[in-house]
C-alpha cells in the first residue's frame, strides 16, 4: 500500500528552481506566448533586443517622465518574452526613478539577454 502512495503522490519540486527561469529568457514562457511557433519566437526575440537597446538609450537621454515611460515599455516587452530579470530591474527604475546602480544592472541584464538571443539565433 505504501508503494501506491509513493507512486501517486506529487513530487516535492518546490525547492528546485525552474530551469527555464535560470536563463536570461524563460524559453518555456516564450513558447507559451508564441504557441510554440519557433519562427515567431525568433522574430519576437529580435524585436525585443531592438526595443531593449532603444529603451537603454532613452533611459540615458530623457527627463524623469521620459525615463519612467521607457522603463515601463521595457518592463512590458521583457515580461512578454520572458526576460524576467530585465523586467524586474525596469520595474524598479519605473517606480524609484533615476538610479545609477539600477541603470548599470539593467544594462548588464539587457546585454546578457541580447547575448542569449544571439546564441539562439546561430
Amino acid at each position: 500500500m505504501a508503494a501506491l502512495n509513493i507512486a501517486f503522490e506529487a513530487p516535492d519540486n518546490s525547492r528546485v528552481g525552474r530551469p527555464s527561469t535560470a536563463r536570461p529568457i524563460d524559453l518555456v514562457h516564450l513558447a507559451a506566448q508564441t504557441a510554440g511557433n519557433k519562427v515567431l519566437e525568433a522574430e519576437v526575440l529580435q524585436m525585443f533586443a531592438r526595443q531593449a537597446r532603444i529603451a537603454l538609450q532613452e533611459l540615458s537621454r530623457n527627463d524623469a517622465e521620459g525615463r519612467k515611460a521607457a522603463a515601463h515599455r521595457l518592463k512590458g516587452s521583457a515580461e512578454a518574452v520572458g526576460a524576467f530579470s530585465v523586467a524586474q530591474i525596469a520595474a524598479e527604475l519605473e517606480s524609484k526613478g533615476d538610479d545609477a546602480a539600477a541603470n548599470a544592472r539593467l544594462a548588464a541584464a539587457v546585454l546578457e539577454a541580447e547575448n542569449f538571443i544571439l546564441k539562439l539565433s546561430r
